[in-house]
């Protein structure tokens, strides 16, 4: 009974989301405000709705209800809960219904605290949010029912993929999906302002913590799925350019570039159009990256659908909102107006030159993804575009774009001096192009980038680092008024510091494993492995069981010198219930470097094939995405984004003015 009264009430959440796409709407247009007004209770009705479906959805995995087909393909009565929860979004139709719920959040946000927004703004912004919604809902309704119902039911379920069963599967889609939904609303405030023709900073304050929030979140995203594939997939690597991972990373470059536009015409009322451009572009990456996903077009041990019918369900959805706003873009961006100047060596000026950059590579890695694919689409011939492609192309220019950065940031807004900023950041250049060079020559022929991008991270930091100095001591004051100025600075700079610290450790994460080694061989117990500055010795092999697999386990000690400093545990599991073998990677931190270790099945002599590596400064990677994720949390904490400021701070002036 509780699964039927989930489905009808996805049903209801159609009802209210094409409520919600109408009458307001309809009441923007005639300037009816009762109508309007219906556009926030229709959000809400439909938000309610569509979390009473999930929750239903939610209880029918944690009750092994094999009578639901999605739960009999998707868990097992003896998977641990926290597995057969995640296994609710592990799938196609559970993660749609994620994704709706998640759409639903962000527009029933927008009707409780869009109350300073204008109300023809609101209105539009809550139609095309709930028209969006409308689209998905009959996705799943007509195509990927999560409440399918199987008779007779199975005695037990198949079980989720023995790769999705990780705790990382708790925390990397959902984390994904708020980012790439969270463009969402951005794109509906983009198409509500063409739609009304008119866009000013009002607006972009607004916006613009929405923007922050799907940032951060997507930030995060990424970065757990790169340390999930890292030590689950057992093969060392965190990022392979698959299509899929490229998906979410257009979106990200297209929203990085948007929160630093949105950030200029707030401060300087400009770059007013190429704002709108970079709001629509965002959320048509995070709808591509669903149709990548979902339409069987590519094989990737990310994609979840392969059934035609979806595909082009998919398709036409993803023609109607990302043509349709760009039909809507090229029809009334002529008439919004520009807005401020500024000359080129300038904050605004440096911000335009990262946006290029951050496009242009955006370009890159779309051509890159998709012409593959449309090759064999047209033609039939099979090629494969990979890491050397990316590398050399988006990676140099995302390299570009990261030294941009200190320098940006130290330019002063309208007009700036470059030379001045030059000056100030000599002790971070000097030392960037020291660690450069110093790199190369211990590489010596070794990967290029490697060498530069350390160079390059060093003195993205150490830049960031001095304009918090700048900013905060000045010659003669003490160190308690130092402090002081310090802590009266906004908190949207030191969000924007801590960001940029944050791409330069990520960057130094990515330079050292460059500096790393690795070694291929068979371990034999009591017999040591060298691996950059340790050794690995295996210790025993034996057998544990879990709660739905067993386990072949290799016990290592990783020694530096006579010193053990770790030990590690690399398995092999096999699930009985797929039939499958999966490797559990070993792996020890030390000094922010990683030895990771992954086995094949053990001989029967006791000895273990194994893949051994030490990865310098590798935790550096998913650190640098933390820092930041919560330079886009500590900026949103700002009192001049918070939600309602401008509605109270036009109270109190009413206040004055009638006192």
């Amino acid at each position: 009974m509780i699964v039927e009264i989930g489905h009808f009430a996805l049903v209801l959440a159609l009802a209210a989301a094409l409520a919600q796409t109408i009458v307001p709407a309809w009441g923007a247009r005639a300037g009816d405000a009762e109508l309007m007004a219906v556009g926030r209770s229709a959000a809400l009705t439909q938000f309610a709705c569509i979390a009473i479906a999930f929750a239903a959805l939610v209880n029918a995995h944690l009750a092994s209800d094999f009578s639901v087909l999605n739960v009999a393909e998707n868990s097992h009565s003896a998977a641990p809960a926290i597995y057969k929860i995640t296994g609710v979004w592990g799938n196609h139709e559970g993660s749609m219904l994620l994704w709706v719920l998640i759409l639903a959040i962000f527009g029933a946000l927008v009707a409780l605290f869009g109350r300073s927004l204008p109300r023809t703004l609101r209105a539009n912004a809550l139609a095309v949010q709930g028209l969006i919604s409308v689209a998905f809902l009959l996705f799943i309704l007509l195509t990927s029912n999560p409440f399918e119902r199987l008779a007779p039911a199975p005695f037990e379920g198949r079980d989720l993929n023995p790769i999705l069963q990780d705790p990382g599967l708790a925390i990397h889609p959902p984390l994904l999906y708020l980012g790439y939904v969270g463009f969402s609303i951005v794109y509906s405030f983009a198409a509500a302002a063409l739609i009304e023709g008119r866009i000013d900073a009002a607006w972009a304050r607004f916006v613009r913590p929405f923007a922050l929030v799907a940032w951060g979140l997507l930030t995060i995203g990424i970065a757990a799925g790169s340390f999930w594939a890292y030590y689950t997939l057992g093969w060392g690597g965190f990022w392979f350019w698959d299509p899929v991972e490229n998906a979410s990373l257009m979106p990200w470059l297209a929203g990085t570039a948007f929160i630093h536009s949105v950030a200029v015409m707030e401060k300087r009322d400009a770059l007013k159009v190429w704002t709108i451009f970079l709001a629509i572009l965002a959320f048509s990456f995070s709808l591509l990256g669903t149709f990548l996903v979902r339409s069987g077009v590519l094989t990737s041990v990310h994609a979840f659908a392969s059934d035609p019918r979806r595909g082009v369900f998919i398709l036409a959805i993803l023609a109607l909102f990302i043509l349709g706003s760009f039909a809507l873009f090229a029809w009334r961006a002529p008439m919004l107006k520009q807005g401020g100047l500024f000359a080129p060596v300038s904050r605004e000026g440096a911000l335009v030159l990262n946006n290029l950059l951050l496009t242009t590579a955006c370009a890159t890695v779309f051509f890159g993804t998709l012409y593959p694919l449309a090759l064999e689409q047209f033609t039939g011939e099979k090629i494969t575009v990979g890491a050397p492609f990316f590398n050399m192309t988006c990676g140099v220019l995302l390299l570009a774009a990261a030294g941009v950065t200190p320098v940006g940031f130290s330019l002063a807004w309208k007009r700036g001096d470059l030379l001045g900023v030059v000056q100030r950041l000599a002790v971070a250049i000097v030392a960037g192009a020291v660690v450069a060079v110093v790199g190369a020559a211990w590489l010596r022929g070794g990967p290029v980038l490697a060498s530069v991008a350390a160079g390059v991270a060093v003195f993205v930091i150490l830049g960031a680092l001095i304009e918090v100095f700048a900013r905060a001591w000045r010659p003669g004051l003490s160190a308690g008024l130092a402090l002081k100025r310090a802590a009266g600075l906004p908190l949207s700079f030191w969000g924007a510091a801590l960001a940029h610290i944050g791409v330069g450790m990520t960057l130094l994460g990515l330079a050292g494993v460059g500096f790393g080694s690795e070694a291929i061989t068979t371990l034999h117990k009591g017999v040591p492995q060298a691996v950059g500055p340790y050794a690995i010795t295996l210790d025993s092999v034996g057998e544990r069981v879990g709660p739905n697999y067993r386990e072949t386990v290799s016990t290592m000690t990783v020694r530096s010198g006579d010193r053990v400093v770790a030990t590690i545990e690399p398995a092999r599991r096999q699930f009985a219930a797929r039939t499958m073998t999966t490797t559990e990677a070993g792996m020890a931190t030390l000094n922010f470097g990683q030895i990771y270790v992954s086995i094949a099945d053990p001989a029967p002599d006791g000895a273990v094939p194994a893949r051994l590596y030490w990865k310098p400064l590798i935790t550096l990677i998913w650190l640098g995405g933390c820092a930041m994720a919560a330079g886009g949390a500590l900026s949103l904490a700002d009192r001049r984004l918070r939600f309602g400021v401008a509605r109270r701070s036009r109270a109190a002036m009413a206040a004055a003015a009638a006192g």
